[in-house]
């Protein structure tokens, strides 16, 4: 029962060669047993996977036809909602702060009977490109446990890659699912921007959040995505999808290589594993023809000024009197004060700076709106591109996973993780990660890129990746 996808547990579910409850139990054994060394978990759900598991399992003895995704375990990344269970945001001013509703991704799954072994670990509030910035404890990539696992989903990819559980959910506002993927090894599509609800996400930064899958497989990616996306009536920005499963002709493929995203300083074992990757397709038919995205320079500014302005508002709800931590003082505003002073970590303190001061008075302009002009002109550049081909190539990360700490005093060259992959949160395009080589025995990602709500066609490209 080791390394199933989500289709070989259901085969082996329907073919009774175990029960729903035999392969929880191994995966909570196995949490138990691994996760020591790992860190992807924050909170384990047991009685909660046992009694999903166990209802499963009710409905197979009454040979009653079971969705897919019955009885099979997926891990939650911490930011979002499942009732009746602690949501952190791997924060103190949420460490104690139970959920008092499903997301409606969670509910979604809840309905053909998944079962939620626990809640992963992430960058305090997903600000984050290592999950070094998790208020409880760093996560390791189960690769090298010297090395990250990326971030903010670094929970959730090293449980899957760890085959800690089948699958698991995370969030994308900058690269945050695609990066950890690409660093651990494992498949992770960050959607179109409204494809899946956001209801019940913790809100970052509301214009870029997406939640997503991380998976195994290509396949896993599209079974997932297929049960969590649709419009939802409690999230205004939410879209109701076509049911099109595209078939991919693969010679008819037009496949865009953006020269900006071939850097100087990228890793050459990287560059080299994904120019292979190119070939590959190339080999197997598909036109591949270099394209421009002239305004990528500018991607990285953009991002990091939009991201923590619209961060800066979301966060000002945690005030130390509605909920989360609340430090007792002599006056209201010393308990403002004193709660977020104690209860947020570095990282989320810079970046709540930032915003507020690019949304200053007298800033605005100069800043946030400049900053909103240009993320225009970046959506012409990928509106041009996709005139001419079906999907873009890039590397997923200039680099593959780097050293526990090593990044960590210095926030800009952490900063620079999400080169390729902010631009599409930016303009909400739908985007995955596939494993296509290792440097050394560290994974390295492909980014495939692919027109608004195609998230099928570029997951039927990835599968000529495995």
């Amino acid at each position: 029962m080791n390394n199933l996808t989500i289709s070989q547990a259901h085969k082996g579910l329907l073919e009774k060669k175990f029960s729903a409850l035999e392969l929880t139990k191994l995966f909570l054994n196995k949490i138990k047993k691994q996760d020591k060394k790992i860190s992807a978990f924050l909170t384990i759900t047991d009685d909660l996977a046992l009694s999903q598991a166990k209802q499963v399992d009710k409905l197979i003895s009454d040979n009653k036809k079971i969705p897919i995704l019955a009885g099979i375990p997926l891990a939650v990344k911490d930011n979002i909602l499942v009732d009746g269970v602690k949501a952190t945001c791997a924060s103190k001013i949420l460490e104690n702060y139970i959920a008092p509703y499903d997301a409606t991704c969670i509910k979604k799954l809840k309905q053909p009977g998944a079962v939620i072994l626990g809640k992963t670990n992430l960058d305090e509030f997903a600000m984050g490109s290592s999950t070094e910035h998790s208020a409880f404890s760093p996560t390791k990539n189960p690769n090298d446990l010297t090395r990250v696992p990326g971030g903010s989903s670094g929970g959730s990819a090293a449980a899957v890659s760890a085959d800690l559980c089948c699958y698991a959910l995370g969030s994308d506002t900058g690269g945050s699912i695609r990066q950890p993927a690409s660093f651990c090894g494992v498949v992770g599509l960050k959607p179109t921007y409204g494809a899946v609800s956001r209801y019940g996400l913790i809100a970052f930064a509301s214009s870029l959040d997406q939640i997503g899958p991380i998976t195994k497989t290509a396949e896993d990616a599209q079974i997932v995505f297929k049960a969590i996306s649709g419009k939802d009536k409690k999230d205004s920005t939410s879209v109701e999808l076509s049911e099109t499963r595209v078939s991919v002709k693969l010679k008819d493929l037009r496949i865009g290589i953006p020269k900006e995203y071939f850097i100087k300083g990228m890793d050459s074992e990287v560059e080299k594993i994904i120019r292979q990757a190119i070939k590959k397709i190339q080999e197997i038919g598909a036109k591949v023809e270099e394209i421009s995205l002239p305004h990528t320079e500018y991607g990285l500014a953009v991002y990091y000024l939009i991201m923590p302005s619209e961060a800066s508002a979301n966060l000002a709800r945690y005030d130390g009197v509605k909920y989360g931590l609340s430090k007792s003082a002599k006056d209201l505003l010393n308990v403002y004060l004193d709660s977020r002073a104690g209860g947020f970590g570095d990282e989320v303190k810079r970046r709540i700076m930032l915003g507020t001061y690019a949304l200053s008075a007298g800033y605005y302009d100069a800043y946030y709106l400049k900053a909103q002009k240009v993320r225009t002109l970046i959506k012409h550049d990928f509106d041009k591109a996709f005139n001419k081909v079906d999907a873009i190539f890039t590397p997923t990360s200039p680099f593959p996973a780097f050293k526990l700490g090593e990044k960590i005093k210095d926030p800009v060259s952490m900063y620079l993780s999400d080169i390729f992959t902010a631009c599409v949160n930016l303009v909400g395009l739908p985007a995955v990660s596939m494993p296509v080589g290792f440097a050394g025995k560290l994974p390295v990602g492909l980014q495939i890129i692919g027109k608004p709500f195609e998230e099928n066609k570029i997951l039927e490209i990835s599968k000529v990746y495995g």
